[in-house]
């Protein structure tokens, strides 16, 4: 598929996110969230807290509540210092660009038999002065919930209970046919790619056997450049003249299968004839095309979260990565956090947040577009990147600022 034909799709996009008891997310919202945008601000504000956040939900849906409440260390890690109260994540979305929004409701809290879902609901409103409802409506295991293709007030609601209250409804009812609503929203978030990319991972030697997506780990990476040489040469024609843009000279990258069943990755330079083994390839280059096969996908993940991309990067390869990311946005929604000015500065003042602690230990978020001055500065000429660095953002500088905000407008 062409970029210009994913252009024409107009996929679920996430609007909102409200965070409360996560960590020290004590309460935390993001409005008006961008099909792609970056989180700036100094080492343990709580950028990767709110990466997280998307990563621990994806595995409540892909895993099971249980599974990513236990790795993460329980209550006893995950809940929000002296705060009572359970963990709250909030989304609002929408399935097409035109449809109606949906928030989604989670609270999660933790009992003697582990954690269980306090609380869980969907609501929407039909119409733009309709009232809102809630057509799911859920806690501890019992709840109800209304099917068809569009739920309204009027419609009955059936009682299902579930089989534990560490189960998660929309993660159940989804499985069904006559809760298309439930199922799109379960289909969504399991769908999610948050990426923890290891350099030494992707270097390994698999077993042999094609695989569409990119793990968050990026340990299968043969496997993808293997499946899309035989399901789609021509969009893996596309990811290499995209790394040939970056990384000079470099020809192609082939997945070979060995006699043993495993597949060995092997990277053509010219003016050489013989490749070399991806083990002895640059950590950049590994970095960049495992970035590629994962933005250029021709199914993509529908929301990717990517964490200090420029880790391993040359500096002047952060810009094109950036436009790598924005012609991504167009088929999925990116997360991106980084410490790098030359990555934002393609980016504009509404697609940045900036994290900062408050005087209480806990994580604040501002628009850089509400900042004082920023939008003057950007008509003016100026970039995201050079503004951060010259303190223009009025925070997340760990030498000079100790935490304030930047003044408002």
């Amino acid at each position: 598929m062409s970029h210009s034909k994913m252009k024409k799709e107009h996929p679920a996009r996430i609007e909102s996110l409200r965070v409360r008891n996560f960590r020290a997310l004590q309460d935390v919202k993001l409005s008006n969230i961008t099909p792609f945008m970056a989180l700036l601000g100094p080492n343990g504000c709580g950028k990767s807290t709110i990466f997280d956040v998307f990563n621990f939900l994806a595995e409540c849906f892909q895993f099971g509540l249980r599974h990513a409440w236990d790795r993460r260390g329980r209550a006893k890690e995950l809940k929000t210092r002296g705060q009572d109260g359970p963990i709250v994540i909030e989304i609002a979305y929408r399935e097409k660009s035109h449809d109606p929004v949906i928030t989604y409701h989670l609270a999660i809290d933790e009992g003697p038999r582990g954690p269980y879902v306090a609380e869980e609901w969907l609501q929407w409103r039909r119409g733009q002065y309709g009232k809102p409802f809630r057509f799911l409506d859920y806690a501890q295991g019992k709840g109800r919930a209304i099917s068809g293709e569009m739920p309204d007030s009027d419609d009955h609601r059936v009682e299902i209970p579930l089989r534990s209250p560490d189960l998660i409804a929309v993660n159940t009812l989804g499985q069904f046919a006559e809760h298309p609503r439930v199922a799109a929203l379960r289909e969504f978030i399991a769908d999610w790619h948050v990426s923890y990319l290891s350099i030494e991972d992707t270097r390994g030697q698999p077993e042999a056997g094609p695989q569409e997506r990119l793990s968050k780990t990026g340990d299968n990476l043969p496997n993808v450049i293997q499946y899309l040489y035989e399901q789609h040469g021509d969009r893996l024609e596309q990811i290499y003249e995209a790394l040939r843009r970056r990384i000079p000279r470099l020809e192609k990258v082939t997945a070979d299968a060995m006699p043993d069943g495993r597949l060995l990755l092997q990277i053509k330079d010219a003016p050489f004839e013989q490749p070399v083994l991806s083990r002895f390839a640059s950590d950049g280059t590994m970095k960049m095309l495992s970035y590629l096969v994962l933005l250029m996908a021709p199914q993509p993940p529908r929301f990717i979260g990517i964490e200090e991309p420029e880790n391993f990067l040359h500096p002047r390869l952060l810009p094109g990565l950036a436009e790598e990311c924005r012609a991504a946005a167009e088929s999925s929604q990116l997360l991106v956090t980084t410490h790098s000015p030359f990555f934002i500065n393609g980016m504009r003042p509404e697609e940045v947040r900036v994290i900062y602690r408050d005087e209480r230990g806990f994580s604040q978020v501002t628009r850089a577009a509400d900042i004082r001055g920023i939008a003057e500065f950007i008509k003016a000429g100026a970039s995201m990147g050079h503004l951060w660095l010259e303190g223009h953002l009025g925070l997340g500088d760990p030498l000079v600022n100790s935490g304030a905000p930047a003044d408002r407008r």
